[in-house]
């Protein structure tokens, strides 16, 4: 994991090893609260404010921690940075605190971030641990809002309802009513949706990159005029 280029790092944590969509974890309270968009966003923030400062204090005293005790210092790291999201979302938005519930703090569970801090963090210096950290959580909580977003439209027939729950009672107008007299899908409120919807999600992100597979082999193969004869190259043209 290390000697990567930020370039490599943004792209691994949007798309290419996105937490939810590639290493499938995290998935607890992915598939539990996204029933619409501000749970996804709000425990998508927790998330990311966590991985963000877990990798930065991991990267700090990875010179300084011995082996036998790495795991239980980074997990004692991870809880510190989980116990303040809690005190911050019970000081400033109190109602999704309630909505959220259990899942916040089992946010130490997260294998997605203990895996950053030991994979990435303990092996790298701070900026680009911190950067790691930003972008796998981005990418976390990207999958979460587009989810709920899905779960929110089929299930409720709504958009962005609630949203004064995180950005104060002007949000309160943000709700879009789709559908008007619409009959709730109970099946995509529920949990089981939530499976629908994510299996949905990484099909769809296993399709486009398919597809960009097959262009880039495309391209690499595709005819080179040279002169009045016409050569087929095998590797990349440059």
């Amino acid at each position: 994991m290390a000697n990567k280029t930020l370039k490599e790092i943004i792209k691994d944590g949007l798309w290419a090893n996105n937490p939810a969509l590639v290493q499938v974890l995290g998935l607890c309270p992915l598939l539990a609260v996204t029933g619409t968009v501000v749970n996804g966003i709000g425990l998508g923030l927790a998330t990311l404010l966590v991985l963000v400062g877990s990798n930065l204090s991991v990267s700090l005293i990875r010179n300084f921690v011995s082996d036998s005790v790495r795991l239980p210092a980074f997990v004692m790291i991870i809880a510190s940075f989980v116990t303040c999201a809690e005190l911050l979302m019970q000081a400033y938005t109190y109602q999704l605190y309630e909505i959220l519930g259990i899942f916040i703090p089992l946010i130490v569970t997260n294998c997605a971030i203990l895996g950053r801090a030991d994979g990435f963090a303990s092996r790298n210096p701070v900026l680009l641990s911190v950067l790691d950290g930003f972008m796998m959580g981005a990418g976390f909580l990207a999958v979460l809002i587009v989810l709920g977003g899905i779960r929110e439209l089929i299930g409720q027939g709504t958009l962005f309802s609630n949203m004064d729950l995180i950005f104060g009672a002007g949000a309160s107008t943000w709700k879009i009513q789709v559908f008007d007299d619409y009959a709730n899908v109970l099946f995509m409120i529920l949990p089981p949706g939530a499976f629908v919807g994510l299996g949905f999600l990484i099909a769809l992100k296993n399709g486009i990159d398919g597809q960009i597979r097959k262009r880039q082999a495309a391209r690499d193969t595709q005819p080179v005029t040279t002169g009045s004869k016409r050569v087929r190259v095998t590797g990349n043209v440059s």
